[in-house]
């Protein structure tokens, strides 16, 4: 939850700033001059937004005082070279009054996230076999990961880490771990999925001797075993719902009893728990209770597929490959540029695991010190089929530019082309990437809308639950 402090004279934009804020979940802090935010001491905040014109002393005098802490700057629209002069002293960017909400909330994110992807680097992990490595990966994706990690590892609170199978998500368990106050403690790594349903209990939670048939000796259950450290369930989806019952009251009262055993102990266990499936979706139809699930999702980790990490593909294949030519004492061997081009184009439904076999194929099977895409064994990813000759051609995706090579759009002006674009894309894509498409400033695009009389589609609003 970010922290923000809004600088604002007038109570009724301050309010209403920070109601909209509020919804969508920071924590807001006002402000009526410069004064009263060094007050507050503008350097706790992850972002400061402040009017130009105040009362005393301007907004821009705050980008030197809450520095490092980014401020944002209101100003209206027939102050636009005011507005150029704040960026030049340092703000990070400005909005206009009167402002739309969308608009201003999407500065926000962006100007958070960027302040985010700053401080975050990724964190180092030992493996099990005592060897140190890091997180690979800088797309802001995985910055953000970075950043709830070095958040949420000290903090102590149940973690829940989200992505498809292949992410890393075991990886992200064992960087929280390893970075929590609990370090030291043994952390115990479950796959739910791995063990029989009519087993799970008793593997998690122990017997006594005699408890049911085959149990000819008493057993600790992993999660006595994970006592003052951390416990790892991955696949928690597949959880049973006895399981489920008996795990929400570690949780809740740090408390198990053994199969056939009457007695309850103590035990102060960490859990962290990953799945691959919507846990939300799966209590709506009675597979997930849904308290566990609450009680599971204090802090949330989405980890993203490989297909969303395009900067990543290739670093990623580079690093995997060095380690696979070492397991198989291929020292030296490379991949070629059709490899590189085919692992980059990829859409890995296996992701980073899917990428290390197809590496691990590509170095046993490589002649000489190229590996080629034959070698890496990878299923053809579907391409879009051509376009039929004479047919126009599907999307202006590309820059407007592009209009004048198209034979179907070669009678469009330019004021044409920017309505046909707009009316097609602006379901589909913010302003910001309407702007980048079109080659032009969101000010501009804006402009043109007013001179063209084009709405603005409003994205349907969800109601809070």
């Amino acid at each position: 939850m970010s922290r923000i402090l809004i600088v604002e004279d007038e109570a009724i934009i301050r309010s209403a700033l920070r109601r909209l804020l509020e919804r969508h979940d920071h924590r807001v802090s006002e402000a009526g001059s410069v004064a009263e935010a060094m007050e507050l001491d503008p350097q706790r905040f992850d972002l400061v937004i402040s009017d130009l014109r105040l009362p005393g002393e301007p907004g821009t005098e705050l980008i030197p005082r809450a520095a490092p802490v980014p401020v944002l700057i209101m100003t209206s629209y027939a102050s636009m070279r005011s507005a150029v002069d704040a960026l030049k002293q340092g703000a990070v960017d400005y909005v206009a009054k009167p402002f739309d909400h969308d608009e201003l909330l999407e500065t926000v994110a962006r100007v958070l996230h960027l302040q985010a992807s700053r401080q975050a680097e990724p964190p180092d992990i030992t493996e099990p076999s005592g060897q140190a490595q890091q997180m690979i990966g800088s797309c802001p994706a995985m910055q953000l990961v970075y950043t709830r990690i070095r958040k949420t590892a000290p903090a102590d609170v149940t973690v829940l880490i989200q992505g498809e199978s292949g992410t890393g998500k075991e990886l992200v368990a064992r960087a929280i771990h390893q970075q929590s106050k609990r370090s030291r403690a043994p952390l115990i790594c479950v796959n739910c999925a791995a063990i029989p349903e009519t087993l799970i209990e008793s593997e998690l939670f122990g017997h006594e001797k005699g408890a049911f048939t085959g149990a000819s000796a008493a057993r600790t259950g992993l999660v006595e075993a994970a006592d003052g450290g951390t416990l790892f369930l991955d696949e928690i989806g597949e959880l049973p719902l006895d399981a489920q019952a008996r795990l929400l009251r570690v949780l809740q009262e740090g408390e198990i009893r053994k199969i056939g055993s009457v007695e309850t102990r103590h035990v102060d266990v960490r859990l962290i728990a990953a799945t691959h499936r919507d846990l939300r979706a799966l209590s709506k139809t009675g597979e997930f209770r849904l308290d566990l699930y609450y009680r599971l999702n204090v802090m949330q980790i989405d980890l993203p597929p490989l297909r969303d990490r395009d900067e990543d593909v290739l670093t990623i294949a580079d690093v995997l490959l060095e380690k696979a030519c070492r397991r198989h004492d291929r020292e030296g061997l490379r991949l070629s540029r059709a490899a590189r081009r085919e692992i980059r184009d990829y859409p890995w439904p296996g992701n980073v695991r899917e990428l290390e076999n197809a590496l691990e194929r590509g170095v046993i099977l490589a002649e000489g010190h190229l590996i080629h895409p034959d070698d890496l064994g990878l299923s053809p990813a579907p391409r879009p089929a051509p376009a039929a000759p004479g047919s126009p051609r599907p999307s202006a995706g590309s820059a407007a530019g592009s209009a004048a090579d198209d034979g179907a759009e070669e009678d469009l002006s330019l004021e044409d082309y920017f309505q046909h674009f707009v009316l097609e894309h602006q379901d589909q894509m913010s302003e910001t990437e309407l702007a980048q498409k079109l080659g032009i400033s969101r000010k501009s695009l804006w402009e043109r809308r007013q001179r063209l009389g084009i709405p603005r589609k409003k994205s349907p609003r969800r109601r809070p639950e």
